[in-house]
């Protein structure tokens, strides 16, 4: 650092805090949150962190100084992290669509029941735009039961309600036949997973429809002053400690099964977290990482791109589309897939 002049000494300090985090979070998809709660919260800022060394590099080599070789560094040691936060698009061929299979996931909030939006119209565009789209099989979070006849061009379906009483669960919809359903029951929580074993052709395909704790934040209402930052810090990773209980609960179940699986659903967590590897595996792909594009966002947070929706198919099936909707009808965006079952041999 002798040749750098003090401006640059600044710069190259902060650039090693920010290069050093990045390297940390590399570790998170491997640290437990109920052992860890607060550490894992970093899981949700590797985004930031990526762009944020990324923009570094980009000042060095504008500067034509050597010290861009160090957050480029670190940039290629995390590429896995690189590819599940942005994929460039890739040539699409052409497609039989006889023989796919096209998915969706949609958090839809409610279908807007409470007003949170002044729209009074947002259900039945929401609605709409599910019949346009038509998917084979249709993966709803927080569903309402007061759209269930909104619905019914659907021949199939399945909605979890937790109790008798609940009005709000999940949902699986379908244009095949249902041959069986059920509930994982996460406990002290009203988020829930639920299955659907649909036949599909010849195949039963079990399709779970997980909805993750919520973390219950909203960036336009939260004071981040030190002391709340340091308790929203606390109370995020306790939901991420609830969220390894549920992912345990789901792993149990799956591998309790045969059928090909589709997981889809708001994992309220990142692909850089514990959560998401454990879920993923090494069986199941990401419809994102296979045919996305661009920075596949889709929480409807103004800052920076979080993906915490997934479409995750066994390797049984080969991904041929991948496509998320910038609506803003949610504070989600629909999740839109096709697959094609593979061949067996």
């Amino acid at each position: 650092m002798k040749k750098l002049n003090l401006f640059d000494k600044g710069i190259y300090v902060i650039n090693s805090i920010f290069a050093c985090l990045l390297l940390v979070s590399y570790a998170l998809p491997y640290v437990f949150p109920r052992s860890f709660p607060s550490v894992s919260v970093l899981s949700l800022l590797v985004p930031v962190l990526l762009i944020i060394n990324a923009m570094f590099s980009l000042f060095w080599l504008i500067r034509l100084k050597k010290q861009v070789f160090m957050s480029v560094v670190v940039l290629l040691i995390g590429y896995n992290h690189l590819t599940n936060f942005y994929k460039f698009p890739r040539k699409q061929e052409a497609l039989m669509e006889s023989s796919l299979l096209s998915v969706m996931t949609y958090n839809v909030r409610l279908f807007n029941v409470y007003d949170w939006n002044p729209d009074k119209q947002l259900d039945d565009k929401m609605i709409a735009f599910i019949k346009d789209k038509s998917p084979d099989i249709l993966a709803i979070q927080e569903f309402h039961k007061l759209q269930e006849r909104k619905l019914d061009f659907y021949p199939f379906r399945y909605i979890g309600y937790k109790t008798d009483k609940n009005k709000i669960g999940q949902a699986i919809f379908s244009k095949y036949p249902i041959l069986a359903t059920g509930q994982l029951d996460f406990p002290k929580t009203g988020n829930n997973g639920i299955y659907a074993d649909i036949l599909v052709a010849k195949d039963t395909v079990r399709v779970y429809n997980m909805h993750l704790e919520s973390l219950h934040v909203n960036p336009e209402e939260e004071e981040l002053s030190q002391e709340n930052s340091m308790r929203l810090i606390e109370r995020i990773g306790n939901r991420f400690a609830l969220q390894q209980t549920q992912m345990e609960l789901f792993r149990r179940h799956w591998e309790g099964t045969n059928y090909k699986t589709i997981v889809c659903g708001d994992l309220n967590n990142t692909a850089f977290s514990n959560i998401y590897l454990k879920i993923k595996g090494k069986k199941l792909q990401d419809t994102f990482q296979e045919a996305g594009s661009g920075f596949g966002r889709t929480f409807n947070f103004p800052y920076f791109p979080f993906r915490i929706d997934f479409i995750l198919p066994d390797t049984s099936f080969e991904v041929k589309t991948h496509e998320v909707y910038p609506l803003d009808y949610s504070d989600h965006f629909p999740v839109f897939s096709s697959l094609s079952l593979k061949v067996d041999k």
